[in-house]
């Protein structure tokens, strides 16, 4: 297990358990190890430490998603377990805080604070047709959020508490968590009138920018886009496009398609754009409990929870 993993474990009989750098290199008296425990590892140094353990069985990541392990070089037989649910309270939290900090506008407000300027008048765009964008609430707005799992149901209700009007999408529709699902190849009836649309999904091939220009275009100009997900569903030129012609108010994006983002990124100069480096999930809650229910049924050769289809 990483010497970055917070809090400590109980102890667990028959299991000898050692810590190592997270940027790696395992010590070479540790690489007989047959279960990995992966938190803030990812990328090259994260190949490296999986090619060093030669009788690796089964690897626990405490990230919500596996991509970054699934990255990792695994021979076949490797069983690969998800830290899902771990993270879904601190990323609803984050997701929340992005969205309102786009809603009132935070951003142009700390620059004005920088700047010694009193603008009480700052972010209000009066627009005669649309009065939800003078001043912009979240009291009467449509949320649509992609991807309608466990992070979801925290932070739907939220948004409702807050006075807006919540849709998910999901493969399937119907109802989930007491709020209205709808398919995936009907979101485009929902964007039209969307005022936030947040994206919570996984890095999957079948996700790879799954938000494009042409549903991009679908969105009103006053919407804003926020991505607690993962950087690699949103088409980021495309993005990038919209914010510039003004046919998108703004983007609040915790993660991008590229980590840590290049100095090159347009990104970067994008109007209305707020960054936070993908630090939504930051606090893996309950990771102990989790990890210590599956060393339990690793031994016993049970089923493994938060199992992920390789």
């Amino acid at each position: 297990m990483p010497r970055t993993v917070p809090g400590e474990l109980p102890e667990l009989p028959g299991f000898e358990i050692a810590r190592y750098p997270s940027r790696g290199p395992v010590p070479s008296e540790h690489r007989d190890a047959e279960a990995l425990l992966v938190w803030g590892s990812r990328g090259e140094a994260l190949r490296e430490i999986v090619a060093s353990l030669d009788r690796l069985r089964w690897v626990q990541t405490l990230a919500a998603g596996p991509d970054a392990v699934l990255d990792a070089g695994l021979a076949d037989d490797v069983l690969v377990t998800s830290g899902r649910g771990l993270h879904d309270g601190p990323v609803a939290e984050h997701a929340l805080a992005l969205t309102l900090a786009a809603m009132r506008r935070l951003d142009r407000t700390l620059g004005a604070q920088a700047a010694r300027s009193w603008q009480p008048r700052l972010g209000r765009e009066s627009d005669p047709e649309n009065p939800r964008t003078d001043p912009f609430t979240l009291d009467g707005a449509h949320v649509l959020i992609w991807g309608f799992g466990s992070i979801a149901s925290r932070l739907a209700p939220l948004y409702a508490a807050l006075g807006a009007e919540v849709t998910g999408v999901a493969t399937t529709a119907g109802e989930r968590h007491g709020f209205r699902v709808v398919a995936r190849e009907d979101i485009q009836t929902e964007l039209g009138r969307t005022d936030v649309l947040v994206m919570i999904l996984p890095s999957l091939p079948a996700t790879h920018h799954a938000l494009d220009a042409r549903l991009l275009a679908l969105l009103p100009p006053h919407a804003w886009l926020v991505n607690v997900g993962r950087g690699s569903t949103v088409d980021e030129a495309a993005l990038d496009d919209a914010l510039r012609a003004g046919r998108l108010a703004g983007a609040a994006l915790d993660v991008v398609e590229t980590e840590p983002l290049p100095a090159s990124s347009p990104l970067w100069t994008a109007p209305n754009v707020i960054l936070t480096p993908h630090v939504a999930g930051n606090r893996p809650l309950g990771w102990q409990a989790l990890f210590v229910e599956n060393c339990r049924r690793f031994r016993a050769g049970e089923p493994l929870r938060n199992l992920v289809e390789r």
